[in-house]
């Protein structure tokens, strides 16, 4: 399958201050508040959920299409996807704006002060879908993530118009979409990814129930924390998946990210969708046994162990056929 992944493409930048805030904070004058915090450690990682997506189909052998905006500071960002079998030639890149670009601090109280610049992404809203699709002989899938809001309506009605399947996961936008602009995005879509907290706003702000999403989505993957995932269909029954056990718990960012990857993956290679969501889960098992969102690393003998362990071994050698060439 001829996959393209749009997003956000974007880096962190995570520092730790040796205090506590709050002692920094005088009451009375927080109208005129200017503070300066020396941190200790300074953390330049990479994120973005299209390209934490992208790199997660990478490692498992697929050749994603990373479809995003970033500025002209992308060049070593595009070498490590690259070197990791993404095709990166249709980012948009900004001629004035930074890569997007989250700055954290932390305080010894796990407090935390942040900003978000939104930088080129901005510019993802003038994407179009076309001469990507023309470039790699058509697009078999394409996955609308968190983005510039315009971005992700612009790509949605160009998916609908000109017939491209495209999967829903809005994930941290919901919180700044209107419900038109939900039911926009979500209305026809192949697949809606969602956690189970944006399923229910969702369902809260375009004022539709479960059983109507069902009826406007083909399949609807929810995922429920350390329960797993579920996927429902329209008058069949929901299939629930369990995570694969992890050794340690090191750092929950990017596990959703990743469990998308591995059930793209598994969809690429026509696996049933409970066996995508199990290759998902194994996947989001590495990341949150790492540091970083695209800091794993896949070694396909222990990577199809553990999956055994887990999920059996009739469904390992299904992974095994694709895994190992």
């Amino acid at each position: 399958m001829r996959i393209a992944v749009a997003g956000s493409i974007a880096t962190d930048h995570l520092m730790t201050f040796p205090g506590r805030f709050a002692d920094q904070l005088v009451a009375e004058q927080l109208h005129t508040v200017s503070l300066s915090f020396l941190v200790d450690t300074l953390d330049i990682r990479r994120g973005g959920v299209a390209p934490n997506i992208a790199f997660g189909m990478g490692v498992l052998g697929l050749r994603p299409i990373l479809v995003g905006a970033a500025g002209a500071d992308f060049s070593e960002y595009r070498s490590w996807l690259e070197r990791n079998n993404v095709d990166c030639q249709s980012v948009h890149i900004s001629e004035t704006r930074h890569t997007a670009r989250f700055m954290c601090t932390t305080d010894e109280d796990h407090n935390q002060i942040a900003s978000f610049y939104t930088g080129a992404m901005a510019e993802a809203r003038n994407i179009e879908l076309k001469p990507i699709a023309d470039r790699v002989a058509g697009l078999d899938l394409v996955l609308i993530g968190a983005d510039d809001p315009q971005a992700m309506v612009r790509h949605t009605q160009e998916c609908r118009t000109r017939g491209y399947a495209f999967a829903a996961d809005p994930s941290q936008q919901l919180a700044r979409l209107d419900g038109d602009d939900i039911r926009e995005i979500v209305d026809g879509a192949a697949y809606l990814f969602t956690n189970e907290y944006e399923a229910a706003l969702i369902e809260t702000k375009t004022g539709w129930d479960a059983e109507e999403i069902l009826t406007r989505v083909g399949t609807r993957i929810t995922t429920l924390g350390s329960k797993g995932v579920r996927i429902d269909r329209k008058g069949e029954p929901p299939v629930v998946v369990g995570c694969a056990p992890e050794e340690s718990k090191t750092d929950p960012t990017g596990v959703g990210d990743a469990f998308r990857a591995g059930f793209l993956a598994g969809l690429s290679w026509e696996l049933e969708l409970e066996r995508a969501a199990q290759l998902g889960c194994m996947l989001a098992t590495l990341v949150i046994e790492t540091v970083g969102t695209q800091e794993y690393e896949l070694r396909p003998a222990g990577f199809l162990k553990r999956f055994e362990a887990a999920y059996g071994a009739d469904a390992a050698a299904e992974i095994r056929a694709h895994l190992v060439k």
